[in-house]
């Protein structure tokens, strides 16, 4: 399995020189079965999505987008995937189920006079679906989705196996401002986070407060990256990403911010950037 690091921040893009060195895109992650393969599976559609064009060199995209949720910050960059918007390519969006045509969701951000065309405007094959929690065969991976809190409208985490690696993406989860404080006061560790996380590889998880911040902005549906660095530890995790920058945090700010979260000897933290490419 390879992971490619396309998109990293929260909420809005960030440009500018400050945040060049983390990336200022917004929430998108690439995945290919091996290193020799061009991705079959990407994780959200934010601006960061533009660059899994480059990857296949005028060729069409022929897989899944799989979206987290619909917050504009996961579905920006849909159109402007080059390599999908193709004649000969043939795109999958999966988006969680919440009780409404998956087609009529997208259009909903998608369409006159918020966007010139419809989602049915793209070219090559397009097909919406919606999935819901439990075990799914996506582009040759098993893919678990769980429910996980976040506000604003159902929110999917996703665990992606392909039978001997495996990786876990919560891009946003905010169990604090859902579920209280949990025991240490970052929230607490529920099951289906725990269901996702227990013993992958890697784990890429919101991280767009720090702690201090926690408290004040718990209605914003986040985590601090302390409590992505805890969950991976409970969970058997090996390595975590930081991801969903702030989009205000320069490259300084979260640089310090991995620092201060590289005490334990039990999880190798990083900050999420772009362009990183991970090969399990």
């Amino acid at each position: 399995m390879r992971i490619d690091i396309c998109g990293v921040r929260g909420s809005t893009p960030s440009p500018g020189r400050e945040f060049v060195g983390v990336g200022g895109n917004t929430s998108c992650v690439a995945v290919a079965n091996d290193a020799s393969q061009l991705p079959t599976l990407l994780l959200d559609a934010g601006t960061g999505i533009s660059s899994v064009t480059a990857q296949f060199a005028g060729a069409p995209f022929r897989g899944t987008i799989l979206l987290g949720h619909l917050h504009w910050d996961h579905t920006q960059g849909l159109p402007f995937f080059g390599a999908a918007d193709h004649p000969g390519a043939r795109t999958r969006v999966l988006l969680p189920e919440q009780g409404v045509n998956a087609t009529d969701l997208v259009a909903r951000f998608m369409s006159p006079p918020s966007f010139p065309i419809g989602p049915t405007g793209l070219r090559g094959s397009w097909t919406f679906e919606t999935i819901d929690e439990g075990e799914h065969d996506i582009e040759g991976f098993s893919v678990l989705a769980r429910e996980i809190p976040h506000k604003g409208g159902r929110t999917f985490g996703y665990r992606v196996s392909d039978g001997s690696r495996s990786m876990a993406y919560l891009s946003d989860h905010g169990p604090y401002g859902a579920l209280g404080p949990g025991d240490d006061g970052l929230g607490p560790y529920h099951e289906a986070a725990r269901d996702l996380c227990d013993g992958v590889d890697v784990l890429i998880h919101d991280a767009q407060h720090t702690t201090a911040e926690l408290s004040e902005r718990a209605t914003f549906g986040h985590s601090a990256g302390a409590y992505a660095v805890e969950l991976a530890r409970r969970c058997g995790v090996r390595r975590v990403l930081l991801f969903h920058h702030d989009p205000t945090r320069t490259d300084d700010q979260i640089a310090d911010i991995v620092s201060s979260l590289r005490r334990s000897r039990d999880v190798i933290v990083d900050a999420a950037i772009e362009g990183m490419r991970i090969d399990l």
